[in-house]
């Protein structure tokens, strides 16, 4: 550090009142566009976050919808989902869920099966003070299943 930025150090922390106007204007601004590219990789972030735990969601219920029984219905959609979320997100908790009566229709009925899932990815590394460290996303997609398939 040169000594034109220490005097100024000095001189800030001397200043019990603690005002801006010691600050240059280029800190408060570079302090406010941290903050904003902070927000933006946030919210980005969490978008992209949902958008591939929705893809997830979509790959789960189809998987299951495919399987002949429910018990077979609910590992095939795990399977499915972690696949789909891949190395894009990394969850610490996946929850997945199977709802729906197309897998207990008899031949020539319809029905869907609906997944659930409800993926917690870690903000902690870019959170600022008053946001989450972790954020659930929980997203919804159903799928039909073939009223003519043996079950």
């Amino acid at each position: 550090m040169g000594a034109g930025t220490m005097n100024m150090i000095r001189r800030i922390i001397r200043n019990e009142a603690g005002d801006l106007d010691d600050l240059p204007g280029w800190t408060i601004l570079a302090l406010t566009a941290l903050t904003l590219l902070g927000l933006i990789v946030y919210a980005g972030r969490g978008g992209a976050a949902a958008n591939t735990v929705q893809a997830a969601a979509y790959a789960a219920a189809r998987d299951a919808s495919i399987s002949r029984t429910v018990e077979d219905a609910v590992p095939h959609a795990q399977a499915a989902a972690a696949a789909a979320l891949g190395s894009n997100v990394t969850c610490i908790n996946l929850d997945v869920q199977i709802g729906g009566n197309g897998l207990s229709t008899g031949i020539g009925q319809t029905g869907t099966v609906t997944a659930t899932i409800a993926c917690t990815i870690a903000t902690a590394d870019i959170s600022f003070p008053g946001m989450p460290g972790s954020i659930t996303i929980t997203k919804t997609a159903s799928s039909p299943v073939d009223p003519y398939r043996e079950r």
